[in-house]
Parts: C-alpha cells; structure tokens; sequence
C-alpha cells in the first residue's frame, strides 16, 4: 500500500466514528437542534409582541415669499415622535394551539428523520466493514496458497536437479504459482478497495485507510420469527416516520379549521409628540408643544364570506389526511414483505453455513489425503491441482456465506429497529 496508512479499528470503534465524523449524521443532528429552538409557545404565537419605535423629523419652510403666512422667512420644523405598542391575539380559533402541536410534531419528525438516517448508516457501516473483513480473510487464504505454491516448486525444482522429478510436474506447479500469484495481486487490490471504502464512509483522509480487526466468524442471536413480526410494524422507522406525517397532516387540517372561527385581538400603547417651530433667521420666534397619547382597543373580526375559501382548504388537508394514511398502508405492506422476504433468505444462509462448514471440512480432509497419496505417488499432479481447486472453492463459498448471514441478520435487525434502540441507549 506504500505510503498509505492503514488504521486498525473494531466493529464497535467504526461505528462510533460514524457517529461522530459523517457529515449527513451532523447535518441531521444541527436540524433538529433547530426543531428543538423552533418548538416554543412564543413561537407558536401565545404571547404579546411589544415593539418600540422613535422618529425624528425636520423640515424647513421658506416663507420669504408668502406674504399670507404670519411666520415669514425660513422656519425649522423639528418634531420627535417615541413610541410603545402592545399586540396580542387574545384568541384566534384554537390556531395557537394548533400551531405548538405541529412545532412538537416539526421536532418528532426531524428527530425520526435523524433516527433513520442514523440506523441508515450504522447499517451501512456494518456491511462495508464486514465486506473488508471478507476481502481480508480471502486475501489470508491465497496467501497460504501461493505460500505452498511456491514451496511446491521450489521442492519440485530441487528434485529434478536430482532427476526425482519430470518437466510436465513442474510446469504444472510453475502455471499454478503464476495463477496464485495472479489471483492473490487481484484480491490485494479488491481489500484495499474496501477498506478505502470504510475510510470514506467514516469520512477519514484519502490517505488512510481503515483495517478491520474482527473476525468475520462470531455467534449471532437467535431470531425469534413470532416476536419479530409482532414487534416489526411498531419499531420499524420508516412506519414511525409515517405515522408523523399523518399526526402533521391532521394538525394541518385543524388548523385550517381554525380559520372558521372569529378572531379577538387586543392593541395598546403610548405615544409621546414633540414639535418645535423656529425661524432660522429670527432667534425672536421659537416655539415648542408636547402631546402624549395613550390609547388601548381590541379588534374583533369574522370572515363572513371570501368565496369558500377557508372551507375548501379544509376539504384539501382532510385529503391530505387521507393520503398520509394511505402512505401508512403501503410502507406496512412493503415493510411486512422485506420482513419475510429477509426472516426467509437468514434461514436458508443459516442452513448454507452450515452445509458449507461440513464441505469445508471434507474439502480439507480430501486434499489432505490427496497430498499425502502425491507424494507416495499415487496420484499424479494433475489430480492434485483439481483437488486443490475444488479445496479452494470450498473455503471461499464458506467465506461468502459467513458474509451472506451477517447481512441478512442486521438486515432483519434494521428493519426491526433495533439498530436505532441500541443507539439510543
């Protein structure tokens, strides 16, 4: 790998840097810490605004001209306008209300959109580390093959030194070490893919690269079918998420009703006036006056009649509503058939590892004696090559299986939400 960097981290320690370092993660995490700041009475309208205002006006008038006005040549018109407003809906149809209930429904759906997102990438953390945890242990097994390759011919090359050995021997175990050694420069590069691949993932520099240390062989939980089922439709994020979205587009609808209803709103303040009047040529004339004011009124106000309007955004939400339930029936459908779909494919990769690991051991049992009949020669080197093949290809579907029910299982474990359970607590 040259200069690269390679890291040695656990399952555990890569998805905690997820966690910490994607960049989707923190973007989810700084939307709902808006939802959060979003979610207040004040911001749902329940309290007083008061707003305070100042104005400074001037004006200069030149009389100089006006023989009809009593205050000839240039006058300076100052005035100073201060002021203090108070507005409060006293009641607007429920609205306020209505509208806090969808702030707190605004931070329940930024936080099952964070939720999914989260168990979205744990998921996908889990599956690129344990695909490099399988390009490694392939890369181990052609190791150990190209390592007994070469042996071979080394071996093989002695003996015919000493005549104990024909050309056709060696030439078969010479193209049989050019093949490994092939083979294992191909699956050098297929690792080193996949860790860069998990590098990415968990957003680390291009010169570093993440290498798993666990095994790709470890004890899974038994899943209990019934249970799963059951707890499927409850815990499963995406129907969580929907049944928000249903929860918003009822409130929606209340809230359009709110405009049904008479509104009362209260206006209070206090204004202070200044006006000043001098001539600027004159210090002779010079005039001020001062007026405050306070005033305080309260508005009703009833939308009699504005072509059915309110009425038909009604009508609109509800269907809206209707739509959000429907959402609701088709993820379920969708959910219940990837929930089968994957309780069925875990079986059948449970009963292939199992069969696997019987072929592996029978595998390594035949080329174990089909060693030991080619050295007392029994057997010629050709029948050994096969055999050898037929060893290698077990323990590489082995392998393949191994991955295969790891995938399904977190798979099972996704859809089931128990990746966002286990985050939260």
């Amino acid at each position: 790998m040259g200069s690269v960097f390679a890291q040695k981290i656990s399952l555990s320690e890569a998805v905690q840097l997820a966690m910490e370092r994607n960049f989707q993660i923190q973007i989810s995490n700084k939307q709902l810490e808006i939802a959060q700041k979003n979610n207040k009475w004040s911001e749902a309208g329940l309290f007083p605004t008061v707003t305070l205002d100042a104005t400074l006006n001037n004006l200069i008038q030149d009389n100089r001209n006006n023989p009809f006005t009593f205050t000839p040549g240039l006058v300076l018109q100052q005035s100073q306008t201060p002021s203090m407003n108070i507005n409060w809906n006293i009641f607007s149809g429920f609205l306020v209300r209505m509208n806090k209930a969808r702030l707190e429904q605004l931070e329940a759906q930024s936080r099952g959109n964070a939720m999914l997102l989260i168990e979205n990438t744990v998921f996908d953390v889990i599956k690129t580390y344990y695909t490099a945890v399988l390009q490694r242990e392939k890369l181990s097994l052609l190791q150990e093959l190209l390592d007994f390759s070469r042996e071979r011919v080394r071996l093989y090359e002695i003996r015919k030194d000493f005549g104990a050995a024909n050309s056709l021997e060696i030439l078969q175990f010479q193209n049989q070490y050019l093949t490994d050694s092939m083979n294992l420069i191909m699956q050098q590069i297929s690792y080193e893919n996949s860790m860069r691949n998990l590098s990415l993932l968990l957003n680390f520099e291009l010169d570093t690269l993440i290498e798993p240390k666990d095994p790709l062989t470890f004890v899974l939980p038994l899943i209990d079918t019934d249970v799963f089922r059951k707890q499927l439709l409850t815990n499963n994020r995406n129907i969580q998420n929907q049944y928000i979205n249903l929860s918003l587009a009822e409130t929606q609808t209340k809230i359009q009703q709110s405009f049904l209803y008479p509104t009362l709103a209260l206006q209070a303040g206090y204004q202070y006036s200044r006006n000043s009047f001098r001539e600027i040529e004159n210090d002779l004339f010079n005039a001020s006056l001062s007026i405050p004011n306070y005033f305080a009124g309260v508005t009703f106000r009833y939308n009699l009649y504005n072509n059915w309007k309110n009425k038909r955004a009604v009508e609109v939400a509800k269907i809206q509503e209707e739509i959000s339930r429907l959402n609701i029936e088709d993820v379920k459908r969708g959910v219940k058939n990837q929930g089968e779909t994957w309780l069925r494919l875990y079986q059948m990769r449970n009963d292939l590892v199992s069969l696997s690991t019987q072929n592996t051991d029978y595998a390594q049992k035949a080329y174990d004696l089909a060693l030991e009949r080619f050295n007392f020669g029994s057997i010629n080197s050709i029948d050994l090559m096969t055999i050898r093949n037929q060893y290698i290809q077990a323990q590489i579907t082995h392998l393949d299986n191994q991955f295969n029910r790891i995938e399904a299982f977190y798979e099972l474990y996704r859809l089931g939400g128990y990746l966002g359970m286990e985050y939260v607590q």
